[in-house]
């Protein structure tokens, strides 16, 4: 089995260096860009399983290679995890608003990177249990086998994390699914205090699902519920 691909996007030589070597030693297959513009179009060739982006790169931002990851719809479905030393929630939540799967503020420990990135790729790519291999109401169709979405005939490129979002939520029609509960499982992990992460999600999904958002319910102050 070939070792997963990730795309280190970082412009501090040694931070760069250093990832490289941790991850190395992990048994992935690391490629590194310095800048935003190389990462973009090292992504676009070698097809990764996983992108680390730093956030605060001259030229082309963290945000900005994010934004043009998660917008073009052969690269969409690749996760990204932001490495940035700014913690500021406001901050997360612009990263996570773009597409981003997973946040990180530096200084991080190595094992706790390796968790996170696994934990990552365990959402995006590992096997889901046995379902429907298609779901359809009116104008809306899902193919879970291919991971492909239809608003009116039209595809409409979903991220991982979207996708399995949207999948946790029509599994559970009509019960309500708490925040912490839809955290625990398309995130495959919990993160304290990152309920906004589950909303900024939502609102990204409803965006895409075009005149079938309000089939994704608000269920003020415990979570969210897919309209049965």
């Amino acid at each position: 089995m070939s070792a997963q691909k990730i795309l280190v996007v970082e412009d501090h030589k040694d931070t760069r260096e250093l990832l490289k070597y941790n991850l190395s030693s992990a048994g992935f297959d690391v490629s590194a860009a310095e800048d935003g513009a190389a990462g973009l179009a090292l992504a676009d060739a070698i097809r990764p399983d996983i992108v680390l982006l730093d956030l605060m790169m001259p030229g082309m931002d963290g945000l900005e290679v994010c934004r043009r990851i998660k917008g073009e719809a052969k690269l969409s479905r690749i996760p990204v995890i932001m490495l940035t030393a700014k913690g500021e929630e406001i901050d997360k939540i612009v990263g996570l608003e773009l597409g981003a799967d997973d946040y990180i503020v530096k200084p991080f420990s190595p094992r706790e990177l390796i968790l996170r990135i696994k934990a990552v790729l365990r959402r995006s790519g590992g096997k889901e249990a046995p379902g429907p291999k298609a779901w359809e109401r009116e104008g809306l169709h899902i193919d879970f086998e291919a991971h492909q979405v239809a608003v009116d005939e039209e595809e409409v490129p979903l991220t991982a994390t979207e996708f399995k979002l949207l999948s946790v939520l029509i599994s559970g029609s009509g019960k309500v699914q708490t925040r912490d509960h839809l955290l625990d499982t398309v995130w495959d992990t919990h993160f304290e205090g990152y309920s906004r992460t589950v909303d900024t999600h939502v609102r990204r999904l409803r965006q895409k699902l075009g005149p079938y958002a309000d089939w994704i319910e608000t269920v003020r102050g415990v979570g969210y519920r897919f309209r049965s």
